[in-house]
């Protein structure tokens, strides 16, 4: 289980996370960020509450928050910063990927130079 950064979450986005495990009951929970097949460029984002450290798992701590990433992931999000940003529309977290070469206008689905997913039609 190596250590490195792969994904680094803001104290905005942290703090968001929290507010979130405490409305879902999910304190103590793991932070699962993964990357799958699908959208418009070919690969999505995925984060959820996950109790489950797989064998394979690249575990990180900041903010309190442990966060887990799959094996397939690591090297498609290494270096990846999540934010929570707000706005007067409401806030929602933003994922800068220095990996993705491409994403759509929705800004949820993207593709890197070595990885270009399974598009689907928008």
């Amino acid at each position: 289980m190596e250590n490195k950064q792969v994904v680094t979450i803001t104290e905005a986005a942290a703090y968001q996370i929290k507010e979130m495990m405490k409305q879902n009951e999910e304190e103590g929970a793991n932070l699962r960020v993964t990357v799958h097949g699908g959208g418009c460029s070919g690969l999505s984002y995925g984060m959820g509450f996950d109790q489950e450290v797989k064998e394979d798992d690249t575990e990180l701590d900041q903010f309190g928050i442990h966060i887990v990433v799959d094996k397939e992931s690591v090297d498609i999000l290494s270096g990846t910063v999540i934010d929570f940003k707000q706005s007067l529309m409401g806030g929602g977290f933003t994922i800068e990927n220095p990996n993705a070469i491409a994403s759509c206008g929705c800004g949820s689905s993207f593709r890197t130079a070595k990885d270009a997913g399974t598009p689907e039609n928008c």
